[in-house]
C-alpha cells in the first residue's frame, strides 16, 4: 500500500493510495471519523471500506485530515477538514484523468464531510455514509442533495442514534431525482465491532456493484 503525501490547504496531508492497473477504474477516497476523538485513516472502519472499493475496482485513497498522523496543520471545527478532503480529490482526480466515476465514502464525521463535499463537487456520482452523526451535526446543507448514495448505520448505535439517523433519511427520501438507500445493521454499535462489520461491508458492496452496473446518479 503505497504512502503518499500531498499538498494541502495547511501543508502537507499524508495518505493511502491504492491505484489499479486500469487506466479509467472509477475513484472512491474514504474519510476517517472524528480527529479529536482518535479518528485516523487506519481506523478499522475505514480501512475496511478502502479494501472494499480497491477490491471491487476502484482507485482509492484514504488520508489523515490536518493534525492527524504526518498531516500538518491542526483540528478546524470541520471546515479545514472539508477543505482538506476538497484537496484529496483534487489529488486523486490529478493522478487518474479518464475515471468515469468517482465515489466518495465516509464513517461518522467523515459522512458529515463527506456529505458536505459532495455539494461542491457534482463530479461525483456516488457516496457511502458509515454512521452519519445526525445529532451532532447540521445536515441541512443537502438541499438539494446532489447524488445518490447508501446510509447505513447499526441499529444499537448509541454515538449517533438509529432515530436520528431516520429522520435524516427521511428528510432527503423527499428529494426528486436522486435515490437514497437506508440500511440497519441489526445488533451493530456506531463502530460495527464484530461480528458486525463483514454485513456492513457486504452491504456496501452490493449497493456500489448494482450502482455502476445502472449508470444512474
Amino acid at each position: 500500500m503505497p504512502e503518499v503525501i500531498f499538498p494541502g490547504p495547511e501543508g502537507r496531508l499524508e495518505g493511502r493510495y491504492h491505484p489499479q492497473k486500469e487506466r479509467d477504474a472509477p475513484i472512491a477516497i474514504v474519510l476517517h471519523p472524528h480527529p479529536q476523538f482518535g479518528g485516523t485513516m487506519n481506523n478499522k472502519v475505514v480501512y475496511n471500506l478502502h479494501y472494499a472499493f480497491y477490491n471491487m475496482g476502484f482507485t482509492v485513497l484514504r488520508f489523515n485530515f490536518r493534525g492527524v498522523g504526518r498531516s500538518q496543520g491542526e483540528y478546524d471545527q470541520g471546515v479545514g477538514e472539508l477543505s482538506d478532503a476538497a484537496s484529496a480529490l483534487d489529488y486523486l482526480q490529478s493522478m487518474n484523468t479518464n475515471s468515469k466515476h468517482c465515489w466518495v465514502a465516509g464513517f461518522s464525521f467523515g459522512a458529515w464531510i463527506g456529505m458536505q463535499l459532495l455539494m461542491r463537487r457534482p463530479e461525483i456520482t456516488g457516496f457511502i455514509s458509515v454512521s452519519p452523526p445526525a445529532n451532532m451535526y447540521d445536515f441541512s446543507f443537502l438541499a438539494p442533495c446532489p447524488s445518490s448514495g447508501l446510509i447505513i448505520n447499526g441499529a444499537a448505535d448509541r454515538v449517533a442514534p438509529p432515530a436520528d439517523t431516520v429522520s435524516l433519511v427521511n428528510k432527503l427520501h423527499e428529494q426528486k431525482g436522486i435515490t437514497i438507500t437506508h440500511e440497519e445493521v441489526e445488533g451493530a454499535g456506531h463502530f460495527f465491532e464484530d461480528p458486525h462489520m463483514d454485513p456492513m461491508i457486504d452491504s456496501v458492496q452490493s449497493y456500489v456493484k448494482r450502482r455502476l452496473t445502472e449508470n444512474t446518479r
